[in-house]
């Protein structure tokens, strides 16, 4: 099963739990800040992720959404 992520990097506080949780190493850390001043999460490799949720379950902010396919 395919998956794709959202991640509000506006509201992102560079936590990096989701980077954590994501057993397919999919999301890395951002090269430039966002409008608060961190380094937010971004989902980079998206023909790896298989729709698990991990990141948006750790997520603190409730900023990712999940799409399966």
């Amino acid at each position: 099963m395919a998956g794709k992520i959202e991640i509000n990097t506006d509201r992102c506080k560079g936590c990096y739990l989701c980077i954590e949780a994501c057993p397919k190493n999919c999301i890395i850390i951002g090269q430039e800040t966002n409008a608060s001043g961190y380094f937010p999460a971004v989902f980079e490799y998206e023909d790896k992720c298989i729709g698990c949720s991990m990141c948006a379950m750790v997520c603190p902010e409730v900023i990712i959404k999940v799409y399966r396919d």
